[in-house]
């Protein structure tokens, strides 16, 4: 191994646009496959516990930590401690096995680190206290926990969805959509946080007026939520940090108030993604992304339970490359926002030759890129077969941390035929490259692009309606 990669990878398939890619889940099995013949390797156990008191435990095996093999190995539990921290959510890291490994953890993973953005986010921003990173002989055993999710369609209800781009809202009488629409919005950088009151205030306005009555209401939006109170969102990073802790932590709380304290439940969009998969498809072990604005997910487990998990893949990486594109908020190279999202195709564009002014939002980035694909320009064709070849690539190692039977592929990146072309080519991935995955790939019929964001979130409250 050399220059933080696997010498020797096998590739079946490489990006078009981005031969350079190197996707994490041939490298972790490559170091795996090391790690089991090298004699002297050792079981190294990371626990995550989050505020709950919940605690998630991953086991793997370490190189012999050597002179020769001590950089290798860091990569290696640095990448998977990542990976584990934005999949499972955590603020207090215990690793056992290895003292060495655990205290360059810790000093990554410190405000001081190169991952100091996570010691942060992890720490006082999402779990209200410092996050800790700590050697022990035994890791704790494993808490889980499950909840069930949504599925509630009694009474008159009111479901929204609030994007980067636009909020989406839906009213249902018993299950049945009688309005739907979808209403443009700039939220990212809006410094006022009454822009982002009025605006959800008028999307519930406006739905409420084609119900006798609203019973409950039941929203996502990208970001953590716990018990409705907003943690950190993107929605809302324009927002300085005084009148975010005054007017936006607690905004449902607000608006519940304004609505009498019916049943208002408000949870992260990708938990939404995925339980609208499941309701369409009958099925649970559902992984639903969202390939938007950013790169949304949620997981419904086997029992069709959610779990108090983050799931924020866009900042998990997924390329180890060392000069991997960043993100410009974390920092951090080679995580999935660079790959699935509008970012992504923007990042593509220029590679592809397509020349598009670079003070152009994302967003009309991917509408110039869509129209392009549409006329049949190859260009075009290229960015969806690159996306889609890093996303196949992308599946398989999601699979290593989750128990997926389906996986639900929506978002605005999927629209038109770019989103079939994305299907095909992780697909292809798939068979010729884990053969042993079973997983089935799937869109959204019309029907639930229209309405199933909105309307699993309409289903997420509880009622007191009599049968």
């Amino acid at each position: 191994m050399r220059g933080g990669c696997v010498v020797g990878i096998g590739m079946k398939h490489r990006p078009r646009l981005d031969p350079d890619f190197i996707p994490a889940v041939l490298w972790n099995r490559d170091y795996a496959a090391r790690a089991a013949k090298t004699p002297g390797s050792k079981p190294l156990a990371i626990s995550l516990e989050r505020g709950d008191s919940t605690v998630s435990v991953h086991r793997t095996m370490v190189l012999p930590q050597t002179a020769e093999n001590s950089a290798l190995n860091i990569r290696y539990v640095e990448r998977l401690l990542k990976f584990l921290l934005w999949q499972r959510g955590g603020y207090r890291v215990r690793i056992a096995g290895e003292p060495e490994i655990a205290a360059a953890m810790k000093a990554i993973y410190s405000p001081g680190g190169a991952r100091a953005f996570d010691h942060e986010f992890m720490g006082r921003k999402v779990y209200g206290r410092p996050m800790e990173v700590e050697a022990c002989d035994e890791v704790p055993e494993p808490r889980e926990a499950s909840v069930p999710l949504g599925r509630n369609l009694d009474g008159c209800r009111i479901g929204f969805d609030l994007g980067g781009s636009d909020r989406k809202c839906a009213a249902l009488i018993d299950g049945k959509v009688v309005f739907s629409e979808e209403v443009r919005w700039d939220p990212y950088f809006q410094n006022d946080p009454r822009y982002h009151y009025d605006g959800i205030r008028e999307t519930l306005r406006r739905a409420a007026e084609h119900l006798p009555r609203v019973d409950a209401i039941g929203g996502s939006a990208a970001g953590v939520y716990v018990n409705n109170e907003v943690r950190v969102a993107s929605l809302f990073r324009g927002v300085p940090e005084d009148d975010f802790e005054k007017r936006v932590r607690r905004i449902f709380f607000d608006l519940q108030k304004e609505w009498g304290g019916i049943p208002f439940e408000v949870v992260n969009d990708g938990e939404v993604t995925a339980l609208a998969g499941s309701m369409s498809m009958n099925d649970s072990a559902v992984l639903g992304i969202s390939l938007g604005t950013s790169l949304a997910a949620g997981y419904v487990d086997p029992d069709g339970h959610i779990r108090p998990w983050l799931n924020e893949l866009a900042f998990a990486p997924v390329d180890y490359r060392e000069n991997a594109p960043a993100d410009e908020w974390s920092g951090d190279a080679g995580c999935g926002v660079q790959y699935f999202s509008q970012q992504g195709v923007a990042r593509l564009a220029p590679l592809a030759g397509v020349a598009l002014p670079a003070e152009m939002p994302f967003a009309e980035q991917l509408v110039e890129v869509q129209r392009l694909m549409a006329e049949g320009d190859p260009r075009a064709r290229a960015i969806y077969e690159t996306i889609g070849t890093c996303f196949g690539y992308a599946v398989a190692h999601y699979a290593d941390f989750y128990e997926i039977r389906n996986l639900l592929i929506l978002g605005r990146v999927t629209s038109g035929e770019g989103g079939g072309i994305i299907l095909e080519n992780a697909t292809t991935v798939l068979r010729d490259e884990f053969p042993g995955l079973a997983i089935r790939l799937c869109t959204p019929d019309e029907k639930d692009k229209r309405h199933g964001q909105a309307v699993a979130a309409a289903s997420l409250p509880k009622t007191s309606i009599a049968p």
